[in-house]
């Protein structure tokens, strides 16, 4: 049985609408359903209409809630469905909303995954494998997030990898050289930097041994592991801080000298 509407009244909240049919309160709907359906008083409704219309009212709702979620930062189509699906959104209305907001270039995983790479490259020490790493996690597909990169230039990178690597080069100064070396590649590579940006930094980077600073460094080490091997008799107390201060990646001659010293000592 069809019922007619006797009533629309506007909410407090802007764009909301009550629906009175027959002279009670029914449902509520947005400015969007209201318009679309062309409401208005003297209408008749069936119950499939009412339906409808109450359907059509939810996926106005999570429209605007979408919106609303775009409005604070750029967000990738995979943000907005786990946002919808938090919200508990029918399957069939996210793809609706999210059809949508593409259509109306409000949504737009390519033009996200530009702005993240540049944002990347000016304010973290993130290289391009990292970044793509977490483009991919958002959900952006591969050949955006290969097109995105082309935003974060060589130089740029050899610019940010060589600030790294002269942070952990005067950080690490204790290592034997060549675990020292090691070690800054490991490090610029797990920050997402390529092994061509790597070796253009260790080039630039000029690194050179230095002397004392390693005799130092195998002195402070060699002192640590002698506390450690101090149970054990000679010569096996030898043997393992000679195995060790090796795999600390000091040379067999230094190690040698090391070793002599002690034995002078």
């Amino acid at each position: 049985m069809a019922k007619k509407i006797t009533a629309i009244v506007t909410q407090k909240k802007a764009g909301r609408f009550n629906i009175y049919l027959d002279g009670k309160y029914a449902f509520p709907v947005s400015e969007d359903v209201l318009i679309k359906y062309r409401l208005a008083k003297g209408l008749e409704l069936d119950e499939e209409m009412i339906e409808r219309l109450q359907q059509a009212d939810l996926l106005s709702k999570a429209y605007n809630k979408a919106l609303d979620h775009l409005s604070y930062q750029l967000r990738t189509k995979k943000e907005i469905q786990t946002y919808l699906t938090k919200l508990e959104v029918p399957e069939n209305d996210q793809d609706q909303i999210i059809s949508k907001l593409v259509e109306l270039n409000l949504l737009d995983d390519l033009t996200y995954a530009k702005s993240y790479v540049r944002t990347a490259a000016k304010t973290t020490d993130k290289g391009p494998f990292v970044i793509a790493q977490k483009l991919k996690q958002k959900g952006v597909a591969e050949e955006f997030i290969n097109e995105a990169l082309t935003e974060f230039s060589l130089e740029q990178q050899v610019q940010t990898a060589f600030k790294l690597a002269e942070k952990f080069v005067a950080k690490n100064k204790k290592l034997a050289f060549q675990t020292l070396k090691n070690k800054l590649y490991q490090h610029l590579a797990t920050k997402g930097f390529s092994s061509e940006t790597i070796s253009l930094v260790l080039e630039e980077l000029a690194l050179e041994k230095d002397d004392t600073l390693q005799l130092e460094a195998l002195r402070e080490q060699g002192a640590k592991l002698l506390r450690r091997y101090q149970r054990y008799p000679e010569p096996e107390r030898s043997f393992k801080l000679k195995q060790a201060l090796y795999r600390k990646g000091f040379s067999l001659s230094e190690i040698e000298g090391y070793l002599a010293e002690l034995t002078a000592e």
